[in-house]
């Protein structure tokens, strides 16, 4: 009589553990749907593995992030003596496949007996150690709900966290869209010709958006102002500032000043906007057709080129950065007798940048070079000239940042 009784006893431990597990698993499966956090998910777990499964020591590791090697402790029970020195991501990669531990001595599993990988898509998610149980009954079936539990905790973290990627990465997009859309309506669709000079450009945001500005503005008396910027930043917070900036540049330059006080102005402007966090580098020049001189400043950017067939001269006369300073310490107008014909090339440095397949990057003089030689050129064709030259020098190479190009030929009288 007392081996059918046993048997009974036996079928009834393990039906109360099933209606344990199931009851536990619609719990955690309500708190998922309604969004519930990690946090109290990880409380929930812990709370089920200790007072309704007996166990008396756990810990369970999940990853820091979706393409991070490091692990850390999301909730335990029984231990808090774990080391914190030591590299989990080494000690656990090993223990690939649930199983016994046996290893009395080590410093993170000297406290348990089982272990429990937890894969999604192939790949370890979260690992739950398993030490004793103040009811050593059912020792295979309460690892067996374990397992099963942990499997559902440890894959509604991983899908919280893809879907905060998500969620950010659909906010980087929307961000960059709505730059871009900004920006396109501040980037000149037009550039002049006419008898006198010619504006050509070539204008590649890296990512849809970036931080590369160009503008004009002619003046009746003949006069033509032409810039070139590079903002710091991207996105909308980019293309806002681009637009402040954009909006002060027109209202200050029909003021008809010199480019000193020009300058002056639309720094400041540029700093009670940023308070100093964002800066701008900048080129400006005037060409007087009257007198046919170039006024030019250089605010910390690439310096442009100007080449005739004498040669070519850097315009690098001007100031720092701006908008990282209130008042410029030293500005300095520069100003050139112009040759009867010349081209001006002013540009980025997502020029410079670019960079060959042996590695090499397209240095100053490789542009200096080739203008020389293409002095003569009309501002389009020579852009559509270096263009090509610039996709022959890259191959297969991306461009690493935005790259924009403000060409301006003077024809002269």
């Amino acid at each position: 009589m007392a081996q059918p009784l046993t048997r009974i006893n036996r079928l009834e431990r393990e039906l109360h553990l099933r209606q344990l597990q199931v009851r536990r698993l619609l719990q955690i499966t309500q708190a998922i749907n309604n969004n519930v956090s990690a946090g109290d998910l990880f409380q929930m777990y812990r709370s089920f593995l200790s007072s309704e499964l007996g166990v008396n020591e756990m810990a369970l590791f999940v990853r820091e992030s979706e393409h991070d090697e490091r692990w850390q402790l999301a909730t335990s029970i029984g231990v808090d003596d774990l080391p914190t020195d030591l590299d989990y991501a080494d000690e656990l990669q090993r223990l690939k496949r649930p199983g016994n531990i046996d290893e009395p001595d080590h410093p993170l599993f000297r406290h348990f007996e089982h272990v429990v990988p937890v894969l999604h898509k192939e790949r370890p998610i979260a690992f739950i150690l398993i030490g004793s149980f103040t009811d050593e009954e059912d020792m295979f079936e309460r690892v067996q709900i374990i397992t099963t539990i942990s499997n559902v905790i440890a894959v509604a973290i991983e899908n919280k966290r893809l879907f905060r990627r998500q969620i950010e990465q659909e906010r980087l997009e929307a961000d960059l869209d709505l730059g871009a859309k900004v920006q396109q309506m501040l980037i000149p669709k037009e550039l002049p010709t006419n008898d006198f000079y010619e504006l050509s450009a070539i204008y590649r945001p890296k990512l849809g958006v970036g931080g590369d500005y160009f503008d004009y503005r002619e003046f009746a008396d003949g006069k033509l102002v032409f810039c070139i910027g590079d903002f710091t930043g991207k996105g909308v917070s980019a293309a806002l500032l681009m637009a402040n900036f954009q909006a002060n540049f027109h209202t200050l330059i029909r003021k008809r000043t010199d480019l000193h006080a020009f300058v002056t102005e639309i720094n400041e402007s540029v700093y009670r906007i940023t308070n100093g966090d964002r800066f701008v580098t900048f080129f400006v020049a005037e060409y007087d057709r009257s007198a046919h001189q170039l006024h030019y400043v250089n605010a910390g950017h690439p310096p442009a080129v100007l080449v005739s067939e004498n040669g070519f001269q850097l315009l690098d006369k001007g100031t720092t950065v701006l908008g990282s300073i209130d008042e410029l310490p030293v500005l300095e107008v520069g100003t050139v007798d112009l040759p009867p014909q010349a081209l001006i090339v002013t540009y980025t440095d997502g020029l410079t940048d670019l960079q060959s397949a042996a590695g090499e990057t397209f240095e100053e003089e490789i542009l200096y070079q080739f203008a020389r030689r293409q002095h003569y050129r009309s501002a389009g064709l020579f852009n559509e000239n270096l263009l090509a030259k610039l996709e022959e020098f890259r191959q297969d190479n991306e461009y690493p940042d935005d790259l924009t190009i403000l060409t301006c030929r003077i024809f002269g009288e």
